[in-house]
């Protein structure tokens, strides 16, 4: 069975300032979204909004997921119902180890509690196909890794919990290009084996290449401006956003700054659900 997002006329705002002015796309199983624009034009808003950052209002339209109204749910009910987002920036937590948090979030998901023992033999085995240090699972989450670590960290994440449809921010960003390469194969591997359906948010064609979208679309001034397959992406990274900008009559704005806030509240819809 086919898991689907379905996202229509997307208002968000933060603060007194509309980010997303209307905003449709749909994401099904299998499927690789590329999702690109120049930075400040409400790519990481859109990923954000989905998975219910508090920093950011739902003012008008719909998001549902297998027919459920996304909007409706709390964060963690979004991740159980198979949304997950790999951040651009991870939250460092002191004082919790990566095994007792992956195996709460894991458990989570889970009518019953997976033993310890498999638990375990399955996240050594995840640390070692993406090249990670042997004591990461006694490491607290993220605490004192580099820019890198975390990246893979939220890949780890991802393999362990296997969502029905990942969302990543700059999951590349910081990342040399042998482990590119082992996050590349690992997202993979995901999509041919469990058919997750994924949306990207990436500056670099290398990536892209790496994994061939099936979809592509540009996001300016808050909308699709764009869409394609992966010769959209080869376009753009060979010839940048300036003929958009000519072509749409748009001026370039300001890049947004990263948002610190917990993800512990979803985003609000104050506008009609549906509409």
């Amino acid at each position: 069975m086919s898991d689907t997002l379905t996202i229509k006329d997307l208002h968000v705002s933060a603060g007194e300032k509309e980010i997303l002015k209307g905003l449709s796309l749909e994401v099904s199983s299998g499927e690789i979204h590329a999702i690109m624009g120049p930075n400040g034009n409400g790519k990481s808003t859109l990923l954000q909004a989905i998975m219910g950052h508090p920093a950011y209002t739902v003012t008008a339209g719909s998001i549902l997921f297998n027919g459920e109204d996304v909007l409706s749910m709390s964060v963690d009910q979004r991740s159980r119902a198979g949304l997950f987002l790999g951040m651009q920036y991870p939250a460092e937590i002191p004082g919790v180890t990566n095994a007792d948090f992956l195996r709460a979030a894991v458990n989570a998901r889970r009518e019953e509690s997976i033993s310890l023992f498999r638990f375990a033999k399955q996240l050594e085995g995840e640390i070692r196909e993406l090249g990670m240090k042997s004591d990461l699972a006694h490491r607290f989450v993220n605490d004192g890794f580099s820019g890198g670590e975390k990246k893979r960290n939220e890949i780890l994440q991802m393999v362990m919990l296997k969502p029905k449809l990942a969302m990543l921010d700059e999951i590349d960003s910081g990342l040399d290009i042998d482990a590119i390469k082992v996050v590349a194969d690992a997202l993979n591997k995901l999509r041919e084996e469990d058919q997750m359906g994924m949306m990207v948010v990436s500056h670099y064609e290398r990536f892209f290449q790496l994994m061939k979208p099936t979809h592509a679309h540009v996001i300016m001034d808050g909308r699709i401006v764009v869409e394609g397959d992966y010769e959209l992406v080869e376009k753009v990274d060979t010839e940048g956003y300036d003929w958009l900008y000519k072509e749409l009559k748009l001026e370039p704005v300001l890049p947004e700054r990263p948002m610190t806030y917990s993800l512990g509240v979803c985003a609000r819809n104050t506008g009609a659900r549906h509409g």
